[in-house]
């Protein structure tokens, strides 16, 4: 650990100091949209001309930016991969093939690994977009677009750390995802098929089809049962709730634990003797067997309800599911 300073930093110095990169970046940031402009949008034509993938590369600190605008094209409908621009020059450089576009991040626009690959990228016929701070360097005069990500300024006192220019190359990256995202219609459904392990793909795959109980494990009762029926039905199913349901299966009502709560406390009503049309609730909320799983946690808490029946067109319960099942499939 390095030793103690001399003359420790009071908290106020701390906090001034973190607003001051905040400024200073946030300026840069403000900058670089005033630059948004024709060449921005050459390079969203290239991309979207592409025949393969875009291959993104940079040394250092531009290395990490680039890796995280590859994996940000990816994810949002343009195939994108990072290749380190030191191993392209070992060999790796085969992995670019004619029908791939180049994205290549140096702020001085002179580093020598990426310097070296250009005469090959020509030959190959790649087409080149260059992010540099410096429109007159190599990089940037060899590449078919140029985008200027210079800033006035870096955070970093000694104006040595990438810091403000790393934050303006990594929004322009951002810039060019969202906006070919637009360009090609790119969904919700789209973006989670690419996320289908997260919570994200989880929320925007997952149906209603896919977590509801169906068939024999669906409680439910005809509408002349009693309610001590009903009772048996919903302990076996073990559900909280029945369906109730007319001779050709659509639904007639729904009775809950809730429901038997409440009745329970009404003298009035014999256990053995009433029918279940007598207490049931004949307009429950229902839910489509295609809707996302997602849209079922939303009735359930917008109705202060726990369970939820699947009906079809014809409103025929084809589906039952409660809270826990959502719980269980990582939906809430």
């Amino acid at each position: 650990m390095a030793a103690d300073p001399v003359h420790p930093a009071a908290d106020a110095d701390f906090a001034a100091s973190g607003r001051r990169v905040i400024e200073i970046e946030t300026r840069a940031l403000q900058a670089l949209g005033g630059r948004i402009d024709g060449a921005f949008s050459a390079a969203c034509r290239v991309i979207l001309g592409c025949r393969g993938r875009v291959v993104c590369t940079g040394m250092g600190k531009s290395g990490h930016i680039a890796r995280k605008i590859a994996a940000t094209l990816a994810s949002t409908g343009t195939p994108a991969f990072y290749v380190h621009p030191g191993e392209a020059g070992h060999g790796d450089l085969g992995m670019i093939t004619d029908a791939d576009a180049v994205l290549a991040l140096s702020y001085s626009g002179e580093s020598d690994e990426i310097l070296m690959l250009l005469p090959v990228l020509r030959r190959q016929g790649n087409p080149l977009i260059a992010m540099t701070g410096r429109a007159q360097s190599t990089l940037a005069r060899e590449a078919d677009v140029h985008l200027d990500v210079s800033v006035a300024e870096e955070a970093c006192p000694l104006h040595l750390a990438p810091t403000a220019s790393t934050t303006a190359t990594l929004a322009a990256g951002d810039a060019l995802a969202v906006a070919l995202l637009e360009a090609r219609g790119f969904t919700a459904d789209d973006f989670a098929r690419s996320h289908p392990a997260g919570a994200l793909g989880r929320r925007l795959l997952l149906h209603i089809a896919d977590v509801m109980h169906t068939g024999a494990a669906i409680p439910q009762v005809a509408e002349d049962a009693s309610l001590g029926d009903v009772l048996l039905e919903m302990s076996r199913k073990r559900l909280g709730m029945t369906a109730v349901v007319d001779g050709e299966g659509r639904l007639a009502g729904l009775f809950t634990d809730g429901d038997l709560r409440r009745m329970l406390a009404d003298e009035r009503i014999d256990v053995r003797a009433t029918r279940i049309v007598e207490i049931m609730t004949r307009t429950p909320v229902t839910i489509d067997a295609d809707a996302l799983a997602v849209e079922a946690a939303r009735l359930m808490e917008t109705h202060k309800i726990n369970a939820l029946l699947v009906v079809d067109s014809e409103r025929r319960v084809v589906g039952a599911l409660n809270i826990h099942d959502l719980l269980r499939a990582r939906v809430v």
